[in-house]
């Protein structure tokens, strides 16, 4: 391990000397970007986590005020295991989730959310609604006041709190009462452990003890964690195990789970009331814990604070020494310093919520969205840019999802008649079909597929990365020429009808031929014939029929339409907002022979200076940049990552902000590591250096372990 390592660093090092520069000071370029936090601001709530398990922070460095941060970024305690069903007592069925559409000339159901009669709505509810991700607990403190109550936000006071992505660790400074408190916050970075180190006087007077609440589940579209009411619909119970250790476990239905608990010094631990439970140190001015959130049925010793802080600075400084880094510095640029920032803790929070065994929800770790669900179209949002950026085994890791999940990705397509695996949007770990009436007809998933596992062939180009993915790239494009109907009168394969764009403004019996879609299309069916041709098998023919006379790219005029079906797509009001995913065409997608740069360069100029811009979403801003960057434009791309919209603000704590509803998104952060990268080391065919970066002398750029992008 120790060699593979120091080859790394050697092959930085080389890389930088070759461009003639100094080999980046990473740990300087990371410790500049520092969160602090020196109010309770509800929008900077902090997380440390390991990618498959997360805790966020209030100021406190625990989660002592979880209300007044519900309505902010929430105080979540989130991981990749923990999931719950409130029962089926009314014995619901997913067929009754189905509708039959009549399509093209046939009956094909989808599982979609109904509105009558009342047996399919409520089925389609339940099955959206279940299973959900749980908030595993809410761990913080308790304070008496001088004046004998406990203390609450406007007594915190002298805050300043610190972020340090370089050890990961948060460090919690503040006064109650004028007297100083101290927190810090570590997670293991292989176990879902938290360990914290608490620092007052107050200990010592027994004023300060550590609150162990257990939420209950909300069951709704978004879930801050902090349902505290329905006491008699869950149990939990205390055991001490030891002098300075106990285990508390906690039962929803047939979900169980356990925080293992253990502490340095003497400590009293008693249920206050159902689910709630005090830690009361009482003696020195020092407390260590570690929590452990499992599971499993064993108890394990768990390891100390010291250990647990020694593991996160040991694994963060290997993440951070490994990967790949870009820095600004010397650029002139007024927006080069925000730039850099975004992109150092856009690594840290795909790091922490989006780096486990399966496809994260939009919000990561951190609160519920959509039921706590991941949606498979985010997926290309959420990893590629690890393959980008020197960490292409992060992106593996989710790709056995897939493969535990194509059963269910069959069925899906031999009910609609169809052949291959037909990839699910809206699913769980387990990759059951969620209802969903935009979801269940979206398409712009089911080539992400082939493109993560093209990513991965670039870097491990060998016999037996084919081997690993050839038969899922080959059911995914099975499905795509199957999907693809051919229409006699024009002669060329369409999509559609019964399809709805990446830009979610079409309807679904209307619609066809969507142009990214079948930009992406082509690519994808073309790549899985180039894996074929690599194994020494002879290419599909009826994938070559669908490649050869796939639907050209819709246009009016001197423009590309956003789908061909929406001959209204520049006058229609609605269809300048929403994703202008046309642009993903020569963006996301590779350039195919399918794109006419000049009518794509039309088109990206109308749309940038017509589109909606306040009604889009985070990754609309990358996907537009690296559009630019395909076009020869660095200023617009720039521009594009840079743009004054609400939905591309980045918070303090360097989350990618959309609304009141989503105060988190992580496709945002995701898009912007993806869109850098490109701009930064290229794509297939690029001969410009830095494509994507400006040559007006206002921005200076070095970097390193970058990978260019398809």
């Amino acid at each position: 391990m120790k060699k593979i390592f120091i080859y790394t660093i050697v092959a930085f090092l080389f890389c930088s000397q070759k461009l003639g520069a100094q080999p980046i000071n990473r740990k300087a370029l990371v410790e500049r970007h520092t969160v602090i936090n020196k109010t309770m601001d509800t929008l900077s709530s902090l997380s440390v986590g390991n990618g498959k398990f997360a805790f966020t922070v209030d100021a406190t460095g625990l989660q002592s005020f979880p209300d007044a941060y519900a309505k902010g970024v929430p105080l979540g305690t989130q991981s990749e295991w923990g999931w719950h069903s409130f029962p089926n007592t009314n014995n619901y069925k997913e067929e009754e989730a189905l509708k039959t559409y009549h399509l093209n000339g046939s009956d094909v159901k989808y599982m979609v959310q109904w509105n009558i009669p009342e047996q399919n709505k409520n089925a389609s509810n339940y099955f959206r609604q279940n299973l959900h991700r749980l908030h595993l607990a809410n761990i913080g403190l308790e304070i008496i006041k001088n004046d004998g109550s406990i203390f609450k936000v406007k007594d915190v006071k002298n805050i300043k709190q610190t972020l340090n992505m370089w050890t990961g660790e948060i460090h919690s400074k503040f006064t109650v009462d004028e007297i100083p408190v101290e927190v810090i916050t570590f997670c293991h970075q292989q176990q879902d452990i938290i360990g914290v180190k608490i620092i007052s006087s107050l200990i010592q007077k027994e004023k300060i003890s550590v609150r162990i609440r257990l939420p209950y589940p909300t069951g709704g579209w978004a879930d801050m964690g902090n349902n505290f009411k329905e006491e008699e619909k869950h149990q939990s119970t205390l055991k001490e195990t030891s002098h300075n250790a106990a285990v508390i476990t906690h039962q929803l239905d047939t979900t169980n789970y356990k925080l293992l608990l253990n502490w340095k010094g003497r400590a009293d631990i008693s249920a206050k009331q159902k689910h709630y439970f005090i830690l009361k140190p009482n003696n020195a001015d020092v407390f260590e814990f570690s929590c452990q959130f499992t599971a499993d049925s064993k108890n394990i010793n768990l390891p100390s604070f010291e250990k647990i802080k020694t593991n996160s600075i040991t694994s963060w400084q290997s993440f951070w020494l490994h990967g790949a880094v870009v820095d600004f510095t010397g650029s002139t640029d007024s927006g080069a310093k925000e730039l850099e920032r975004r992109i150092v803790l856009s690594q840290y929070l795909t790091k922490i919520q989006c780096e486990g065994v399966n496809p994260p929800q939009e919000t990561g770790l951190t609160y519920n969205s959509w039921y706590g669900k991941p949606h498979i179209e985010m997926h290309w949002w959420h990893a590629v840019h690890f393959a980008l950026w020197g960490r292409v085994d992060l992106l593996e890791k989710t790709l056995a999802w897939y493969d535990k999940v194509a059963p269910i990705a069959k069925a899906i397509a031999q009910r609609q008649g169809y052949e291959g695996v037909r990839w699910q949007k809206m699913t769980d770990n387990d990759g059951r079909e969620v209802p969903s009436s935009i979801g269940a007809f979206l398409i712009w998933q089911q080539p992400h597929y082939i493109y993560f596992t093209e990513l991965v062939y670039r870097q491990k180009t060998n016999l037996q990365t084919l081997n690993k993915y050839k038969d899922l790239v080959f059911a995914t494009a099975d499905f795509m020429a199957s999907f693809a109907r051919y229409d006699s009168v024009t002669k060329k394969y369409v999509l559609g009808k019964g399809v709805i764009a990446a830009q979610e403004r079409f309807k679904a019996d209307t619609t066809f031929n969507p142009t990214y879609e079948l930009a992406y299309w082509h690519w994808a069916l073309s790549t899985a014939q180039l894996w074929r041709e690599r194994l020494h098998l002879p290419r599909n023919k009826k994938w070559d029929a669908v490649i050869n006379n796939l639907s050209p790219l819709p246009i009016q005029g001197d423009r590309y339409l956003f789908t061909e079906s929406a001959t209204d797509s520049y006058t229609n009001p609605e269809f300048k907002t929403d994703h202008p995913s046309v642009l993903g065409a020569l963006g996301m997608a590779p350039e195919t022979p399918m794109v006419n740069k000049i009518i794509m360069q039309n088109t990206f100029n109308w749309i940038w200076d017509n589109w909606s811009w306040k009604d889009t979403w985070g990754w609309d801003f990358p996907m537009t940049a690296m559009t630019a960057t395909r076009l020869g434009q660095p200023e617009k791309a720039i521009d594009a990552l840079l743009m004054n919209i609400t939905t591309n603000t980045y918070l303090n704590n360097g989350h990618n902000y959309q609304d009141g509803r989503l105060t988190i998104y992580l496709p945002g952060n995701g898009g912007l590591l993806t869109a850098i990268a490109m701009m930064c080391a290229g794509y297939d065919g690029n001969t410009i250096t830095n494509p994507g970066i400006p040559k007006n002398g206002k921005w200076k750029v070095k970097w390193e372990g970058l990978k260019k992008m398809l």
